[in-house]
This record gives C-alpha cells, sequence and structure tokens, in this order.
C-alpha cells in the first residue's frame, strides 16, 4: 500500500481507461484522440493526479530505440501536463502490456503491471485494470502468462523481429479482437453483478478481512458505479469508444462522470 497522499486545495485526482488509441482506423482514432486530448486540457487545471489505467492504445510495443508512429497530439498533451507538476501513473492493459520506461522517461509517468492500493486522504482505493482478475478467462491467463509476459517471448518479438513487421501483427491482432468484441453495442444491456468477474474479484477483497473505500477497473467496457456495501463503492471507467467516461475522487468521494454529458 502506498503512503497517505492528502488533496492539496481545490485539487482532484482524474482516472481514465480504454482508449484504445490507433483503432479500428487511423481516422477514427483521430477523431477519439482530440477528444481525450480536449478532456485533459478541460481538467487540467485542477488535477494533481491523473489515472490513466490501462488499454490507451489499442496494440502498443516498445521497442529499445523505436518508437511507434502517431499519437503525438497525446504525447504532447501528456508532456505539458507532467511539466505543469501534475502527476500521471499509467497501468498496462491486456492491449498494452509492453510498456516499459518511455513513458516514465518522458512524462515522468509511474507505470504500473499489477493492481495497486492507494491512500489519499485517508481513503483507500483499489486500482487495476482488471485483465486476467477474478475467476474464469483461463485461456487468456495462460497467454498472458506463457506468451504476452514471457521474457524470451518479447525479447524475441522485439529483437528478433522488423519493427514494420511486428507492429503490423500486433495491429492485426488488435484490429481482429476490435471486431470481435466492438461488432455490437453492448452499452445498453442490462448489466448483472452477479456475472461481473471484476465486481465479484472486488467483493471477494472486502469480504477477505481487506477492505477499502473504493475499487476502480477498466477492462470491461462498461461503465458501472455501484456500491459493494454501506462503506464501499465499486466504478467500472467505461471507454471512450461508447461512454466517454472517468471517475474523480474529490479527497472525500468518487464519482463517475461522463465527458460533455
Amino acid at each position: 500500500m502506498h503512503a497517505n497522499i492528502n488533496l492539496l486545495s481545490d485539487k482532484k485526482i482524474y482516472f481514465a481507461s480504454d482508449f484504445h488509441l490507433g483503432a479500428p482506423s487511423y481516422q477514427e482514432s483521430l477523431i477519439r484522440e482530440k477528444k481525450i486530448v480536449a478532456w485533459l486540457e478541460q481538467i487540467k487545471g485542477n488535477a494533481q493526479i491523473i489515472f490513466l489505467v490501462g488499454d490507451l492504445f489499442d496494440f502498443w510495443f516498445e521497442y529499445k530505440k523505436v518508437i511507434p508512429k502517431g499519437y503525438s497530439r497525446f504525447f504532447g498533451k501528456l508532456a505539458e501536463l507532467s511539466d505543469a507538476g501534475i502527476e500521471l501513473k499509467i497501468f498496462t492493459g491486456n492491449h498494452d502490456l509492453w510498456m516499459n520506461d518511455y513513458f516514465q522517461e518522458e512524462f515522468g509517468a509511474e507505470i504500473y503491471h499489477e493492481p495497486q492500493v492507494f491512500t489519499f486522504s485517508d481513503r483507500s482505493i483499489y486500482v487495476g485494470h482488471g485483465d486476467g482478475l477474478g475467476a474464469g478467462d483461463t485461456s487468456y491467463k495462460l497467454l498472458k502468462k506463457f506468451l504476452f509476459t514471457n521474457p524470451i517471448c518479447t525479447f524475441l518479438f522485439g529483437r528478433m523481429m522488423h519493427p514494420n513487421l511486428g507492429m503490423a501483427l500486433g495491429n492485426l491482432w488488435s484490429l481482429s479482437s476490435w471486431k470481435r468484441n466492438r461488432a455490437e453495442d453492448k452499452s445498453k444491456e442490462e448489466i448483472k453483478l452477479e456475472k461481473e468477474f471484476l465486481y465479484q474479484y472486488a467483493l471477494d477483497i472486502e469480504n477477505s478481512g481487506n477492505p477499502h473505500d473504493f475499487y476502480i477497473f477498466g477492462h470491461r467496457h462498461i461503465a458501472i458505479e455501484t456500491f459493494i456495501n454501506k462503506t464501499a463503492k465499486y466504478v467500472n471507467l467505461g471507454d471512450w469508444i461508447r461512454f466517454d467516461s472517468y471517475a474523480v475522487f474529490d479527497g472525500k468521494d468518487l464519482k463517475l462522470v461522463f465527458h460533455n454529458s
């Protein structure tokens, strides 16, 4: 657990996830990127810390000497926020697992590959992207352990394959995932919490004797704000594909918000 940090006067902490920049096409991604940059500009004045909770890109692989093309507006805004003294905390998701030190060196961001517990103004906040957590999804967990995060596999992908080919293969995989998962608009479907594995994961933690005030995840592309019990709140951040949603913590409460709604 990280040391307690008190919010400064009139400052807030923001959480957003699942931008999936780069998909499904350059043109559509650019529209989304400009919208995200406009939101970051909007919150810049009162943001003390900004959490970006995974899947910022539809595919990101960090080579030792090469940075993938694109995202210049987004990167420029991250640099501006960092230079203004705003803390950036970035979690990797299942589409951008392969972040190393680029965002730390260029933007001063702290990078997290696993869920973390933070304490802000004496409120305990559990944060993670959400992939591979909870029950089920065994095939993905095996792929993540033995392929996606396997040091030998990532070395071979990054060192033995030309970046043009590597990025093409990665983007092809991501696009197939996009078409498979985004083909139907499920934003209006009823959310059944008993079947939501991240909600159940948070419930298990809460019942294990290690309670927190807030649980924040992305990954599921559903915007949820609900209570686990009388004191603990669960928030799934939604995405910037359908919802344009994010969460804001004011030192006391955490709320899910929809951009320009």
